[in-house]
């Protein structure tokens, strides 16, 4: 009877172990990262972007920090990795920044599935 409740914190603290490593490996893999590479070298470093916008310039975000303990992903925790012609224009929330402020009439997308 006991099993039960011991399986079920262990499986807590494993699921909750996955998240991080997730979490820290995209952070540690954003240094690998260079102006100028294609999509496909991103993606061969960073792996499948949690969402995807078309916007122009396309953007992928990616996650990397834990604010909320809610169990969902938002867009604050998460790194944008901006693409202009196709290729890695740069990656940051203060890249991005600076690109909206360049860019007046940019407005950030909005993105499903991240609020």
């Amino acid at each position: 009877m006991k099993t039960i409740p011991a399986l079920a914190c262990a499986l807590m603290f494993l699921l909750a172990g996955c998240g991080y490593f997730s979490q820290f490996d995209n952070f540690e893999n954003a240094r690998k990262l260079r102006t100028g590479m294609t999509k496909d070298q991103v993606r061969e470093i960073m792996g499948e972007p949690l969402d995807v916008s078309y916007a122009k310039p396309d953007v992928w975000y990616y996650y990397t920090e834990t604010r909320w303990h809610d169990c969902q992903s938002t867009i604050d925790e998460c790194m944008p990795v901006v693409f202009q012609q196709g290729k890695l224009s740069g990656w940051g929330n203060e890249y991005y920044n600076r690109l909206r402020l360049v860019h007046e009439d940019y407005q950030r997308p909005t993105i499903e599935g991240l609020k």
